[in-house]
């Protein structure tokens, strides 16, 4: 079969984060309104800015994973653990038969980010290498004393490309295998890439995904120090607002979001479920963040599906909440779309949860193919004044979905964009 002929669908959802421990509890948070937002409770964040965050309560990774291999857990971060979950509820959702696959057309591809150490981990070793100037480290103690404190497989349980690792071993996915670690954008690229090799006839079958487990000490000063987070830390549940004129600022949160792609053929052999079918991709830098980078990658996607602006149902926005990145977003839409009668509807999920960074995309484009099995596009929620600075047609209530395609959007706030087009199943 040519390439060109291939099909490439997504036939499993998994998803672990904080307004759903799986496909099914997390439509149901989107469909009521439900906010994943609150107050931190991992660890004391009193002293800090932002104190808010989307974190996952009442997760175990055992219940995941059989009880032979739960000895795998202690070399795995949060993230790791997260993606490895959310991996398999993608194979059960799946239905698929590994025994009948083909482990050497079998392939794993995830975005991963910087994993953040728990602070005992590093704590000794740093305390036993400071000498007494506040702020620096004593190179010859670190050499004698610190490096012995660090745990000797420490390095194994935060390295980005494990989250890839540990699900390959799990499953016996012995095909491609890959790890891109490119901040937000991460987990999109990674579909995007998996779609190509799939197309290219070198594989039939992945789990594409990404995850990140950043409501975490390290992680939430260096973003207070360097980032723009939200300070909404009395309303949490309205902290996050793409688009709005209100916003302040994004919000941390954790969180992992997998996918099953699987050649057309492969999956209606198997009398597989098919969530919809991943017909075009682009990416792009926008090296100014004019917005001008964003909108070529969305016209690349298009041409690539042959499709117009005028098909697309709705965009499944970036929608971060920041003040520059919203803002730029909006002028990369309204460059694609602005001269279409009507402006095409936006939703911003990251109102539910907030940035799960490389396992934000996953995650975001799932509400869609959810809303796409149900006929419904959620409402972006905290939307209640627009931004003359964000000119988009962002989605308030719920709406019907009446079109056969949706985009899906990601980028960097350094300008790294992805997007992504799928089409109902026919």
């Amino acid at each position: 079969m040519s390439s060109s002929s291939r099909r490439v669908v997504i036939t499993g959802i998994g998803i672990v984060n904080p307004i759903g421990l799986d496909a099914a509890s997390f439509w149901d948070s989107l469909s009521r309104g439900q906010s994943g937002i609150r107050a931190v409770e991992t660890f004391d964040a009193s002293g800090l800015p932002s104190r808010i965050a989307g974190e996952i309560r009442d997760f175990d990774a055992k219940n995941y994973i059989e009880k032979k291999d739960r000895k795998s857990l202690r070399l795995m971060a949060r993230a790791i653990q997260l993606a490895v979950a959310a991996a398999q509820l993608a194979i059960d959702d799946s239905k698929v038969d590994k025994d009948k696959l083909d482990p050497t057309r079998f392939g794993v591809e995830f975005g991963a980010g910087l994993l953040p150490t728990e602070l005992e981990e590093l704590g000794a070793a740093s305390q036993a290498s400071v000498n007494c100037q506040p702020g620096s480290v004593d190179l010859e103690q670190w050499g004698k004393q610190g490096l012995g404190c660090i745990p000797p497989l420490w390095m194994l349980k935060y390295l980005p490309n494990m989250l890839a690792c540990h699900v390959s071993i799990f499953h016996n996915a012995q095909g491609p295998n890959n790890t891109i670690t490119e901040g937000d954008v991460a987990g999109l690229l990674a579909l995007g890439e998996s779609y190509r090799i799939i197309k290219r006839d070198q594989a039939d079958f992945f789990l594409v995904g990404g995850a990140d487990g950043r409501v975490n000490p390290l992680s939430m000063v260096r973003q207070c120090l360097f980032g723009h987070l939200s300070q909404r830390n009395e309303s949490p549940e309205s902290a996050v607002r793409p688009f709005d004129r209100g916003r302040d600022g994004w919000v941390i949160s954790e969180g992992s979001g997998v996918l099953v792609l699987e050649e057309a053929n492969h999956a209606l052999a198997r009398g597989a479920r098919i969530y919809a079918e991943i017909v075009g991709f682009g990416a792009a830098f926008d090296r100014d963040t004019s917005g001008r980078g964003l909108a070529r990658a969305i016209r690349t996607a298009l041409k690539h599906a042959g499709i117009g602006p005028g098909d697309v149902d709705h965009v499944n926005a970036h929608g971060l909440s920041s003040i520059k990145s919203d803002a730029w977003e909006s002028r990369a839409l309204l460059e694609v779309f602005g001269s279409l009668p009507q402006p095409v509807p936006v939703f911003a999920p990251k109102s539910y949860f907030g940035n799960l960074s490389a396992g934000g995309s996953p995650t975001e484009l799932a509400a869609s193919l959810l809303g796409m099995e149900h006929g419904l596009v959620p409402a972006t929620l905290n939307y209640t004044e627009p931004d003359p600075a964000c000119p988009v047609n962002v989605i308030r209530s719920t709406q019907p979905m009446t079109k056969d395609y949706f985009i899906k959007i990601a980028f960097t706030e350094m300008g790294q964009c992805a997007v992504a087009v799928c089409k109902r199943w026919k």
